[in-house]
């Protein structure tokens, strides 16, 4: 059974007057059909993976409005939809997660940005930042500045979110620029309502077709020499039209306020921080209403000069909250009161964070310089004594802890088919010697977290094959690059595995296929087997194996000669194989394709199966396993080798033995790696697997008592 989001779809019809409640992402999805976009596009990834995922499964309601709907193999293909925006008046929107996705993109956006559109296109970038964020800390500002792109950081109330989409398919029609938009985190997952509006149906879209296709116009195409006016007509035409209407339309917010000698300028993503502590200084309320002046940036790429001018005439100084560097919008401000002979003196990074997050503490603690630094003295001791009651805190907590608090990295869920496979590379790294592991972007990336500590690098997603190119000629023993089907298809096939193919690397490749994209919400992709063999497997209880080979056949088709699949949970047989790939005399590119569905889907199919076995009272059998406290030595090798979370330690039974033993916790889901690993390694035969049946049979009832018996008579003896 797949995620649904029958609900969420259901928010998506709302008309005219009706109040949608729920989630940002969910909010811009709406926004965007309110719009009247054509067609959407987009490589999921957190924290934007719901606009696209409830989009894929609205495709009946897309196709009444005539909207197209396409799950993109990566950013680079969602990027490239956009071309039709160029000549058609079609409004197009993509979306894909950080800069990461943007950096992919990014070849796509530079051509897309040259001839400038037509249509209105939107670009809705999940801006994954700060101390939570799970990718490299970057911003996207610089990819709107050097491609003249406009930039929009709503800020995070569904209303205004809901209007920046609308405004900017009309600014983006307006300039002929491309508009991105960035989502914070906090803004994807802010909760709230807003008045919806009717959705509108594009006026050209699959169910009103162009009877003929636009005429040749050279001047639309990104290549010489019509780029070099596209330069000067970004600089004297387009850039100038949005700034005017970004203020003809007020896209930006002065709030006015009575202490007006002093001022802030924020990003429009920072607001609902700024507003908690400036609360702390008594000088806002909980809806926003300030006793000091604020210009709130909606839109941070292009700035226009006569509101920066304007805010900042007559006050003894401003600060400027922008979370991230380098500070751009904070140059440029500067630079702009300088050419304009304005002394303001303008604050910014001197008092706050020069990189990371913005919380509202760090937020706080600078305005607390500043406010001191130009005598407001009455609005600053309630934040120091709140700011120094927030260390005395963690003093305290410290002091209570013998020892700091151990690190708690993400890690596999309970029975990943990917554990056993790194189970299986450490004890095959006992008779081969270490190795240089080239890891991915995947869940498969948790493996560079203890205990398994294996990779050297992570460029990209897909791109450990590619990685290895540079290294693997260096190091007497083969290398192994690590990617996820996912990462596969993704960019793996042609960075990686054609060019090794092409340059003869003797390197082995280990492909994950567990059937989807995990990492970004196990959506599908064109290896995902189908709904067919899905159901077949579920009602045989087994695990998706050997259902797809459009991976094996695709590698055979680029000329791989040497390639296994092999069971992800038969670790005595991943070791071989992975013996045999690095000791063969087989030089060139070996691939070994490791096999096994993703715990998570599997369980979301079979559970409402067998709920409704067990509700109507048939049979189930399922399979747990557990440690004999008896037998077990405490030496925690079957720990340190498979890291799952329900294989943990107890106290010791004996009173006579220290060590703590194994135990295996609820929650086990009965995948047999602790047992597997215990044969492979000859660990302790501590192990035992157990089936706990549901409305058994008559002579399953009738064996159970006769052993119950049995046992009873030997315990007493």
């Amino acid at each position: 059974m797949e995620i649904s989001f029958d609900k969420e779809i259901r928010q998506l019809r709302l008309g005219a007057g009706e109040t949608f409640h729920g989630e940002g992402i969910l909010a811009i999805t709406k926004a965007l059909l309110q719009s009247g976009v054509a067609y959407v596009g987009g490589y999921q990834g957190s924290p934007i993976s719901h606009l696209l995922d409830v989009m894929v499964q609205a495709k009946g309601y897309m196709d009444e409005l005539g909207v197209h709907v396409q799950a993109c193999s990566n950013e680079a293909s969602a990027a490239a939809m956009l071309g039709a925006s160029i000549h058609y008046p079609l409004r197009g929107a993509v979306t894909w997660k950080s800069i990461v996705g943007t950096n992919v993109a990014s070849d796509a956006l530079s051509n897309l940005a040259s001839p400038g559109v037509t249509g209105g296109t939107l670009i809705v970038v999940g801006e994954d930042y700060g101390e939570g964020a799970s990718v490299i800390q970057e911003r996207t500002h610089a990819f709107a500045m050097k491609s003249s792109m406009v930039l929009i950081d709503p800020r995070p109330d569904l209303a205004v979110m809901v209007r920046m989409v609308e405004e900017g398919f009309c600014l983006s029609e307006a300039s002929s620029l491309p508009v991105l938009m960035e989502l914070r985190i906090r803004a994807c997952h802010v909760r709230g309502s807003f008045t919806c509006k009717d959705n509108l149906a594009p006026a050209d879209s699959t169910r009103k077709r162009f009877a003929e296709p636009a005429g040749f116009d050279y001047a639309k195409l990104a290549h010489p020499p019509a780029v070099f006016r596209h330069e000067k007509l970004k600089g004297e035409e387009r850039l100038p039209a949005a700034r005017r209407y970004i203020v003809d339309h007020h896209l930006n917010e002065m709030f006015d306020a009575a202490r007006n000698d002093l001022g802030i300028i924020v990003q429009g993503g920072l607001y609902n921080a700024l507003i908690r502590a400036l609360q702390l200084f008594d000088l806002a309320d909980t809806f926003g209403t300030t006793q000091i002046p604020m210009l709130v940036l909606n839109v941070t790429y292009p700035l226009v000069p006569e509101q920066f001018t304007s805010f900042c005439i007559g006050k003894r100084a401003v600060i400027m909250l922008e979370e991230g560097q380098p500070e751009y919008i904070e140059q440029e401000i500067a630079t702009l009161l300088r050419r304009r002979d304005i002394q303001t003196p303008l604050h910014g990074k001197d008092l706050l964070a020069l990189a990371g997050e913005y919380s509202i503490e760090l937020i706080a603690r600078g305005l607390s310089g500043f406010f001191s630094r130009y005598g407001w003295a009455d609005v600053t001791p309630p934040v120091e004594a709140w700011l120094a009651a927030n260390q005395a805190r963690r003093e305290a907590v410290a002091d209570l802890l013998p020892a700091p608090l151990p690190p708690r990295p993400p890690g596999f869920c309970i029975g990943c088919p990917e554990r056993p496979v790194f189970s299986a590379l450490k004890l095959a790294q006992r008779d081969i010697g270490p190795l240089h592991i080239a890891a991915d972007i995947g869940c498969h990336a948790f493996a560079t977290f203890e205990p398994f500590s294996s990779g050297h690098s992570i460029l990209g997603y897909g791109m450990s094959l590619a990685s290895t190119a540079g290294i693997a000629p260096m190091i007497e023993r083969r290398s192994l690059a690590i990617m996820g089907d996912g990462g596969f298809w993704h960019n793996g096939l042609i960075t990686g595995v054609q060019s090794a193919i092409f340059n003869r690397d003797d390197v082995v490749l280990l492909i994950f296929k567990n059937g989807y994209t995990s990492a970004t919400g196990t959506q599908e992709i064109i290896s995902t087997p189908n709904q067919l063999t899905r159901d077949t497997a579920r009602d045989k209880l087994q695990s998706l194996t050997s259902t797809d080979l459009t991976i094996e056949t695709t590698l055979s088709g680029l000329g791989v000669k040497w390639m296994k699949t092999v069971h992800t949970y038969r670790v005595a047989e991943v070791r071989r194989v992975l013996l045999d790939a690095f000791t063969s005399d087989f030089a060139g590119l070996k691939v070994i394709i490791a096999e096994g569905e993703c715990q998570l889907e599997r369980q979301r199919r079979i559970k409402p199966w067998l709920a409704a076995l067990m509700k109507s009272g048939e049979r189930v059998a399922r399979v747990r396993y557990g440690v004999d406290e008896d037998v077990c030595s405490g030496d925690h090798a079957c720990i340190r080798l498979s890291a799952c979370p329900t294989l943990t330690l107890k106290d010791n039974p004996d009173v006579l033995k220290v060590d703590p033993v194994a135990t295996v916790i609820d929650g086990c889901v009965g995948c047999g790696l602790c047992g597997e690993n215990a044969h492979v390694a000859s660990l302790c035969p501590s192990f035992y697997r157990a089936e706990i049946v549901t409305h058994p049979r008559w002579h399953e009832r009738m064996v159970a008592a006769i052993r119950h018996s049995v046992i009873k008579v030997f315990a007493r003896s």
